[in-house]
């Protein structure tokens, strides 16, 4: 059956064709620096599944040399001239690729849960959402009428403006395990104990969902606050002594955290990204816009644990 092996495979083939292409097009030395980081990610994408752990850890930690090394750089944008003309001629259809991504995505999750065999049930969303990305970009190629390699020159574009940092929500998403392991919950549990609480049930969940909040803003990824912050004190807390539904206190908790998202660049995909795709002048401007809606959205989590979350 079909399962994450092939999302890793078309990463990995797209940073190889990242690459290449870079390599072809650019001959300055922070071309060569960035192709070679480029063709380093993908391998590790290609063949971490093939080699030893320990060539993993080397494989890492050459791409964090090369990415630290400060001698990659993004290649040259396109015209403001081009991309206001082609916006004009197309107007709001330039959606409508991007539309297809999430519909696609949707489809796929149900269709192959529905229909056992095809793709594994655990791994059916990433693999919908790894197709939709491939369908929206042979649709943006046939509408376009662009050569094969364009796709390339403008993920290598965008890549390059993120630079490392594209990788960031992969490498978060692995922390909440590492940290769990290391103990980190009952650290943090620890520091908890000092802040003082009353004994007050609405201020300890308010503490929680704050912390679940901060916690990811920190770390950039809720996935990864949220197993430090459930044993640190969703567990032995609101669910042990205060007797909380675990559902509502994982769950609530979970949300609360990606209300940090919201807030932080640490979220490279869903707030530099956005940035960059848009062209805005402010790298942040995301961010600022969310803030409203993440503090007002934070408050509410907070009401609906207390409310909801506890038999009284």
């Amino acid at each position: 059956m079909i399962g994450l092996e092939l999302v890793y495979a078309l990463a990995g083939a797209m940073f190889l064709g990242f690459a290449l292409v870079t390599a072809l097009h650019r001959r300055d030395r922070k071309g060569r620096a960035t192709a070679l980081l480029w063709g380093l990610i993908a391998l590790s994408f290609l063949l971490g599944d093939h080699i030893p752990d320990m060539a993993n850890g080397v494989l890492a930690i050459v791409i964090v040399i090369v990415a630290a090394s400060g001698r990659t750089g993004a290649a040259p944008a396109p015209s403001e001239e081009g991309q206001e003309a082609a916006a004009l001629r197309y107007g709001s259809r330039l959606f409508l690729p991007a539309l297809a991504i999430p519909a696609i995505a949707l489809a796929g999750t149900v269709l192959f849960k529905s229909v056992p065999g095809i793709v594994k049930a655990s791994d059916a969303t990433l693999v919908s959402l790894a197709l939709g990305a491939l369908a929206s970009t042979v649709i943006c190629m046939v509408w376009f009428r662009t050569r094969a390699e364009a796709p390339l020159r403008e993920g290598v574009r965008l890549a390059d403006g993120l630079g490392w940092a594209i990788l960031m929500p992969q490498l978060l998403a692995s922390l909440g395990i590492i940290y769990a392991a290391a103990g980190m919950g009952t650290a943090v549990g620890s520091l908890l104990d000092h802040v003082e609480t009353g004994g007050s049930l609405f201020a300890q969940v308010a503490l929680y969902c704050t912390g679940m909040a901060l916690l990811t803003v920190l770390m950039g990824n809720a996935l990864a606050a949220f197993p430090v912050m459930f044993a640190a004190m969703g567990a032995p807390l609101l669910v042990t002594v205060q007797h909380g539904d675990p559902a509502a206190v994982a769950a609530i908790g979970m949300l609360a955290g990606f209300c940090g998202t919201l807030l932080t660049p640490m979220a490279a995909n869903f707030n530099l990204v956005p940035a960059a795709l848009l062209g805005l002048r402010d790298p942040y401007g995301v961010i600022r816009a969310q803030a409203p809606t993440a503090v007002a959205m934070l408050a509410a989590n907070i009401l609906l644990l207390y409310f909801l979350g506890f038999s009284r």
